[in-house]
């Protein structure tokens, strides 16, 4: 009886052997699998070496992509995107900010996009520069103006393309970034034409737009090809 007992020992031990190289097996298989999935060929990595996710199924949380790809052209992810992505919770609550700041509200859109095209301008942040071009020409910005803003020291006082209203965005919108503090004459020169809603509504903007060109630049993000 002892050597049968044995052989039914011999034989427990391995079928338990069997069935855990069979689960190693299956979790290696799956781990391979997604990482097949999400290695896409196309996927480039930043220039500050942290690869962007996928612009698929696996870029993040269903609801929070849905809700992102809402407000992108054609519901395609920006780089930027797929550079927050990585942290759902962040992504989430920049999302909510920036839509109210693109689309709820009150504050002129020309004003707003013109702070936008400054800050990119003295940031260094072409990305930024580049998504919003299209917006600033929507919201009725030039071609002349858009050249003027590449020398934010004489654009500020240019009288002939800028309006006062304009003149006075950029010179706020030049304080808020370079020197943080803003001169009394100049927030003057902005409550003169503005409600202080909208007041509020412009330091916010060109506070928020600080934030993103920071962000773009510091995780390298490039513009999408």
């Amino acid at each position: 009886m002892a050597p049968r007992k044995m052989n039914i020992t011999i034989c427990g031990r391995t079928v338990i052997l069997l069935i855990s190289l069979g689960l190693i097996g299956l979790a290696f298989l799956v781990t391979s699998a997604w990482t097949a999935d999400t290695a896409d060929p196309r996927q480039k990595i930043s220039k500050s070496g942290i690869p962007y996710r996928p612009d698929n199924a696996l870029a993040g949380p269903e609801d929070l992509v849905s809700a992102i790809r809402a407000r992108r052209p054609g519901g395609k992810l920006l780089n930027l995107d797929r550079m927050l992505l990585h942290s759902p919770a962040f992504a989430r609550a920049w999302n909510t900010m920036f839509a109210a700041i693109r689309g709820q509200l009150a504050l002129s859109p020309k004003l707003r996009e013109l702070a936008i095209m400054a800050i990119g301008v003295i940031n260094k942040a072409d990305y930024e520069w580049v998504q919003h071009v299209p917006d600033f020409v929507a919201a009725g910005g030039t071609k002349e103006q858009m050249e003027a803003l590449k020398d934010m020291s004489t654009a500020m006082n240019n009288t002939k393309l800028f309006d006062e209203s304009e003149r006075a965005t950029l010179t706020l919108a030049y304080e808020m970034t370079r020197n943080i503090t803003v001169t009394g004459a100049t927030m003057a020169r902005v409550r003169a034409f503005l409600p202080d809603q909208q007041v509020v509504e412009l330091v916010g903007t060109i506070a928020g737009y600080n934030m993103v060109s920071r962000f773009l630049v510091a995780t390298g993000i490039e513009v999408e090809e």
